[in-house]
């Protein structure tokens, strides 16, 4: 009985052996490739390109938020000089108007971060769409099993980032 314990022991121990082999072949021949998203949106041109777009559609109403700031803090400055020798309904009506001024440049301030932060979101998803399409044939063409674009650690010869963003820029040149 021991006997035959011992032989059923060792059928299992060879059985697992030889199913872990294949195992580990298969693991070694997995191609994985990593891309590093925030390097696409620093680096890519199609990025740049998408950066320069917003700068110029939003940097009007950049400056008009700017001048209306300054505008604000010199009335306010005024005000501050000019209150010991106003009246007390004089200062009363000058502070709200003040504060009146500043609810509406805090209201147009959030509207503009808004609009800004929606076309970001717009230009970064078609940049995005696009480095996926390019991930996606490089994968098909070379015949990755696994492209991760977020992971807590990569081993860096893994990285084909440079890749995909020279690709990126060769096809926005064509």
């Amino acid at each position: 009985m021991n006997r035959f314990f011992r032989s059923l022991s060792v059928i299992a121990l060879v059985g697992s052996m030889a199913a872990a082999v294949p195992a580990a072949a298969q693991a070694q021949s997995l191609k994985a490739g990593f891309v590093n998203t925030d390097r696409i949106f620093r680096e890519a041109d199609a990025a740049k390109a998408a950066q320069a777009k917003l700068e110029q559609e939003f940097s009007k109403r950049d400056k008009e938020m700017q001048d209306l700031s300054k505008a604000l803090k010199a009335a306010s400055d005024k005000f501050e000089r000019d209150a010991p020798t106003m009246s007390e309904s004089q200062r009363q009506a000058r502070q709200r108007q003040l504060a009146d001024q500043d609810r509406d440049l805090q209201r147009k301030n959030r509207e503009f971060q808004e609009d800004l932060n929606a076309r970001k979101n717009e230009e970064l998803a078609q940049v995005l769409d696009k480095a996926n399409r390019i991930i996606k044939t490089m994968a098909e063409t070379e015949n990755y099993d696994v492209i991760l674009q977020e992971a807590v650690y990569v081993n860096p010869k893994l990285d084909i980032t440079d890749k995909v963003i020279k690709a990126m820029n060769g096809a926005a040149g064509k």
